[in-house]
This record gives C-alpha cells, structure tokens and sequence, in this order.
C-alpha cells in the first residue's frame, strides 16, 4: 500500500478498524480467527490499527494485545478514551482529565504496551470543556504514555479550541459517499491544522459494498438496528442507487468496497480511511483499494450519485445524535 501521514507518522493509506471484531455489529469472530485476521493484515501492508476502549469494554484492546504486539515495530498503534463501559455496563461519555488519564493506564495494560501512537478522545462530554479532556491528554504526551492526540466525531469549532491547547494530529469520524457531513467544516479544518482525517465506516457500514441487501433480520446489538437509514422503507429507497454505483465500480475495474475507499483517498491527501471487517478475505480485497485510479469522470459521477441530497434516512436516531457535536447539513 502507499503511505499517508500523521503528525510523523508514516501509515498505510487505508488502515484497519478493529471495533467489528469485537463489538457493534452482533457477535464477531471466533478469536483465533481474529487473531489470524490482524497478522494477516500486517502481512497485507496495514501499519495503521484502531482500536479503543469502548470496543468490547475492552475487549478488543486485548483481542489487539494479544494478536499483534509482538509486532509492535511493524505499526501505528491507535485508541481511544472518553467513552467507555460504566459499572451499570452501559456506555459512558466521560471527558473528565481523571477518568481520561484512568482509561489510559487501562488501555495500556490490555493492550500490553508501554505508549499508544494516538490517543483520541471518542467523543466530546458536553459536560467538560474540550480544553480541559485535550489538557488531560496533553498531560500524557508529557508522561510518554501517549505520542500524539487525535479527536472524534467533532466540529471544526471543537477542533481548532482544541488545536490550541495541543497540536491535533487527527480527526476521526464517519465520512463515505453517503455520509458527507465532514465536508461541512471538519474536513477544511483538519487541512488547516495540518491534521489528518481518519474516515470510519467508509463503506458505509457494508451498504456501499453492495452485499448487504436485507436488514430485516439485525439484532439489537447491531449498531445499524436503530439507524434511520437502515431502517426497511428507507433502505429500499437506498438499494435504488446502487444499481448506476455498481456500473461505475465496473467500468473503473474494482469492486464496489474499493470504489468506495477509492473515492476517499482521490477527494484529498490527508484523508485515510479504516474499513473494518470480519473477514480476512474481505481485509485483503479492502487493500486493494490502494492501488485503484478514479477517474475525474466517475468521481463526478459518484458525487452526483451517492450524497446528502439522494440518501434517504438520517445517519443516526435522535438519541444517538445527541452524543455527537460534528455538524448537520440543514
């Protein structure tokens, strides 16, 4: 794969989300599978691996401990705090610098290593001045606990207070062909910050893959089951737009997961998307993506395609929004 940066990090262009292994969407592999699937994905070029603490309630961290750190040299290491799994064994968002800094030394034990590349606080606690979570973070530069601070699911307000408190290496939120709010300001704002966009779910949590064509039968531990947009009126509507996306993946000789990851990294230079999957299979042909040229015509054709305007349904329920501060198109 070709490389990317963060702050001084080189990465792999496409790098892989673990969150699937473990959690949100019903249960995931059998461990030695998962084990298998992450040396695999080293082997594949992956040097970029996201994890974080909510994943499993920690779990994943573990599962990524265990799996790979003997091969730590061999890739950037990234988690997340701020949200987690409380005693009630619900999710919390909690930004306060104590509970940060205590998620931290968690995190470092389950993973097994003595620093995280990027540390990135999961989402904004709208209870706590972002100052005050980044000041936290900031503090464990300091300590050598972490080497660089990444943000989650924020504005591009959020992300320049936060850029002067620390210098923001990353932003990390969900961004695909038909979910487009980063380019209401985010996106703008990393660039000039000089941080880099790290686009989650950038296949559209497996819609722009065109494989997933029922939703009928989601449990209610798939994160998808209470989404606006997957939900079956809406979703038919979305099946429509698939059929020219298809025809567009054909005629730039890749499949429809790779023209999705494609169309990301061709929009702009500092964007790095991190599929994730339960499939080694899958992990391999998401690589792939790397090396796919999207011509200026089918990029028009995708923009015009798959967006804001043509999507049908929200990206979350009005719960779920609440917890988020990235922007909403009008």
């Amino acid at each position: 794969m070709q490389n990317r940066k963060i702050a001084n990090f080189e990465v792999s262009n496409i790098g892989l989300g673990c969150m699937n292994l473990s959690y949100g969407y019903g249960p995931g592999p059998e461990e030695e599978y998962c084990v298998r699937l992450l040396n695999d994905a080293l082997d594949a070029g992956y040097t970029l691996i996201d994890t974080a603490a909510l994943y499993g309630f920690g779990e994943n961290e573990k599962l990524v401990g265990k799996a790979i750190r003997s091969r730590r040299d061999e890739f950037v290491l990234s988690s997340k705090c701020g949200l987690r799994g409380n005693a009630d064994g619900l999710r919390e968002i909690n930004g306060r610098p104590d509970v940060i800094k205590e998620t931290c030394e968690q995190s470092l034990s389950r993973l097994g290593v003595d620093v995280i590349d990027l540390y990135y606080l999961h989402r904004l606690d709208h209870k706590v001045p972002v100052e005050d979570s980044v000041g936290a973070l900031s503090d464990l530069v300091a300590e050598g606990k972490i080497r660089e601070v990444g943000l989650s699911e924020v504005s591009a307000d959020t992300i320049r207070r936060a850029h002067k408190v620390h210098p923001i290496a990353a932003v990390q939120t969900e961004y695909s062909l038909w979910t487009r709010n980063p380019e209401i300001g985010s996106l703008a704002a990393c660039k000039e910050i000089g941080a880099a966009f790290v686009a989650f779910s950038p296949v559209g949590r497996k819609f722009l893959t065109g494989t997933l064509q029922d939703v009928s039968n989601f449990s209610k531990t798939d994160i998808r089951y209470s989404m606006p947009r997957f939900q079956a009126e809406a979703y038919e509507k979305n099946l429509e737009l698939l059929e020219e996306y298809a025809n567009l993946a054909a005629e730039t000789g890749c499949s429809m997961a790779q023209l999705a990851l494609a169309w990301l990294l061709a929009k702009e230079p500092h964007i790095i998307p991190i599929p994730g999957t339960t499939s080694i299979e899958h992990m391999i042909e998401n690589a792939g993506a790397s090396a796919v040229e999207v011509s200026g015509e089918v990029m028009a054709c995708l923009d015009k395609l798959i967006n804001q305007e043509t999507v049908t349904g929200a990206r979350y329920d009005v719960g779920a929004q609440r917890s988020i501060d990235t922007e909403e198109f009008a």
